[in-house]
């Protein structure tokens, strides 16, 4: 062998060995720290381990010292964590499971620097106490990390936030009865990189009491499989849910096969909805609504729903929006209740002071976009859009009242009722304006558009 291949050897041994090495000191300090045995912690007991498990919390957090519970199973209820907490665990391996009782499993309240990484939290489906809106409910707790853990059979939400800020990554929340991580009144939360499944009501909530700069990020998750079982036209079912919270950031999660929205805002304004993938919607895959002011739904893709992106309320103070660069295709007019409003198939609905640029739309039973609603039409721009197998292209209000709306330079292909048809509420009130007459609507400006069969 000759000398370079010996000392390659030699090297890569030494590195191997190093990170043995490494790895287990990790453990040995996280153990020699705070051992869970001292306290008669036992791994596998079929008895509760609630109180002994208590003690231990407590007094690695007055050492400052992170407590480490090797894997197994852990039979717990009504813990709480006081300031600093740190629970280290194997993920995939160390098990707090719910006793029951009525109570909580983990709760904490006014702390600070709470830290848990790699623990499955096991709700078991045992009942919940009235007081508690979680299996894991933490309330104005700052700097908190719940990181690689896993929560399932929750007989409410998951895991319950109130007035917290910190950041929720890599973690799996699944079988929750109601949301699978609800957050109230945030003060700067990451929640980012997590997976949540086959929750009961919602999947991820974002939430305030009144409305009010949140803050929140939403980033890079994974929801799927919503239901809607406490029924609605909308408060349930949805993949991710914003409302009354500014300023949160919505983007790159994989949002598939919820009852009603992948992604919700309602009341949320200066929302930017930015690079997420909308699969298989039961009704509006990206909704902004309601009081709104601000809203950039930007590069996203709509595979499957009954509208794509509605930018709506106008009556009640919705408005300012751009809408551009989205992906929209194969709409469907069944939906989880009856038809309301224009009704289903529609690819982008916009009313107020709103911005349609660059969009693709394919599929789209009714309209390919949507502008304005009787007179609740203003300043919208709908421009460079491709619209192709749609009902009617593009549908613009001539209601008596509706304002101005530019609408320029979009390829319209294969629209079997018409490129460009004026609308009064639900009834066709025009033949197809890029044919002529549009110069009898002096709110519209119709030009440059390319129809093609």
């Amino acid at each position: 062998m000759d000398l370079a291949r010996r000392g390659l050897l030699v090297g890569a041994a030494t590195v191997a060995a190093n990170g043995a090495v490494h790895a287990a000191t990790r453990v040995a300090d996280l153990r020699g720290t705070i051992d869970g045995a001292e306290f008669g912690l036992r791994p596998g007991a079929a008895d509760d381990q609630s109180a002994v498990m208590q003690k231990a919390i407590d007094t690695a957090a007055e050492r400052g010292r992170a407590l480490f519970l090797p894997g197994g199973r852990y039979p717990v209820a009504n813990l709480r964590l006081p300031q600093g907490s740190r629970l280290v665990g194997l993920p995939g391996q160390t098990h707090f499971v719910y006793q029951g009782g009525g109570g909580h499993l983990l709760f904490s309240e006014g702390a600070e620097n709470i830290g848990i990484e790699g623990i499955h939290f096991d709700g078991a489906n045992k009942s919940l106490g009235e007081y508690t809106p979680g299996l894991l409910h933490f309330s104005h707790v700052k700097g908190l990390t719940l990181e690689d853990c896993t929560i399932t059979g929750s007989m409410k939400s998951g895991i319950a936030l109130d007035r917290c800020s910190g950041r929720l990554t890599r973690n799996s929340v699944s079988g929750a009865a109601e949301a699978g991580i609800r957050s109230i009144e945030a003060a700067g939360l990451s929640i980012t990189d997590n997976t949540v499944s086959d929750c009961a009501n919602a999947g991820i909530l974002v939430y305030r009491w009144n409305e009010g700069e949140d803050g929140s990020i939403v980033s890079g998750n994974r929801v799927e499989r919503i239901a809607a079982r406490a029924g609605g036209t909308g408060q349930n079912g949805n993949g991710i849910n914003i409302f009354r919270a500014a300023g949160v950031i919505v983007s790159g999660n994989r949002v598939a096969d919820c009852t009603f929205s992948a992604i919700r805002s309602n009341a949320g304004s200066n929302v930017t909805i930015q690079g997420n993938s909308c699969l298989r919607s039961g009704e509006t895959a990206i909704y902004s609504e309601f009081t709104f002011q601000g809203a950039v739904i930007a590069d996203n893709l709509v595979d499957g729903a009954t509208m794509g992106i509605s930018i709506a309320n106008a009556r009640e103070g919705g408005r300012l929006a751009v809408c551009s660069g989205n992906l929209i295709r194969n709409l469907s007019t069944v939906a989880p209740y009856p038809q309301e409003v224009q009704g289903f198939g529609i690819g982008i609905a916009a009313e107020s002071d709103t911005t349609i640029t660059g969009n693709v739309v394919e599929n789209a039973p009714l309209f390919g976009l949507m502008l304005g609603w009787g007179p609740y039409l203003r300043d919208v721009i709908a421009s460079q859009n491709i619209l192709r197998d749609c009902g009617t292209g593009i549908a613009v209000s001539v209601v008596d009242g509706a304002g101005p709306a530019l609408i320029t330079d979009n390829i319209i292909r294969n629209a079997k009722s018409g490129a460009v048809v004026g609308y009064r509420w639900r009834d066709a009130a025009t033949g197809d304006l890029t044919e002529g007459q549009a110069d009898r609507w002096p709110h519209l400006d119709i030009r440059g558009n390319l129809v093609r069969p």
